[in-house]
């Protein structure tokens, strides 16, 4: 058991390591606070949860087999994620028309953090597949099927929960540089438009 359970947050840690969506949403929303960007890790990993206890009750079986299904998820999922990228772009846009500055305006709200990044993460069909097949590599021989899944699937989030908590705080402790408008603008140019391609591209797979 130990064994698996090291092979398997070694796994966690190359899957969080490899760059998506999620990761260019944490960073994004870190830009405008540390709070901001530990609970859209929250909302992203609430996600990852969710389909690994689909993924336990055989559910994510019924979203590969139907091509209709998928196709739907696809394209809402493609829509997500350009309306990220069109919302990043425009504060960008908006800073540089201030004056070189980042407007402040009204915070936006723990809860609209969260949303994002459980939206992001629910929108992707690709989550969902990957989890029917990541998790049961680490089923122990003999061990429970359901149980087990399930407990992989809340260990997986916490795990990815602390890990992504440490991009967030990295940004944090960038803040003094970070905070300069116009790199700031600049890294919000960039993130909406990796986050806009991200969706082109899933809106044009097959």
């Amino acid at each position: 058991m130990p064994t698996t359970l090291l092979a398997f947050l070694g796994a966690c840690t190359l899957i969080a390591a490899s760059p998506g969506p999620s990761t260019v949403l944490i960073i994004k929303q870190s830009l405008h606070s540390r709070r901001s960007g530990f609970l859209t890790v929250l909302g992203n990993e609430t996600g990852v949860f969710i389909w690994g206890v689909v993924a336990a009750f055989g559910l994510t079986a019924l979203l590969t087999a139907s091509e209709v299904a998928y196709d739907v998820m696809r394209v809402v999922g493609a829509v997500v994620l350009v309306g990220f990228g069109i919302q990043a772009l425009r504060q960008a846009r908006r800073a540089k028309g201030a004056d070189g500055g980042f407007p402040e305006g009204a915070p936006k709200s723990g809860r609209h953090s969260y949303r994002g990044g459980l939206l992001l993460n629910l929108a992707n069909p690709k989550a969902a597949v990957f989890a029917m097949s990541f998790l049961p590599q680490f089923v122990p021989e003999g061990a429970p099927h359901l149980p087990a899944m399930v407990g992989l699937a809340a260990l997986w989030a916490v795990y990815e929960v602390g890990y992504y908590g440490l991009y967030v705080w990295f940004v944090g402790r960038l803040k003094s540089v970070l905070s300069r408008a116009g790199v700031r603008r600049r890294l919000e140019q960039v993130s909406g438009g990796v986050l806009l391609l991200l969706g082109v591209r899933m809106a044009l797979e097959g």
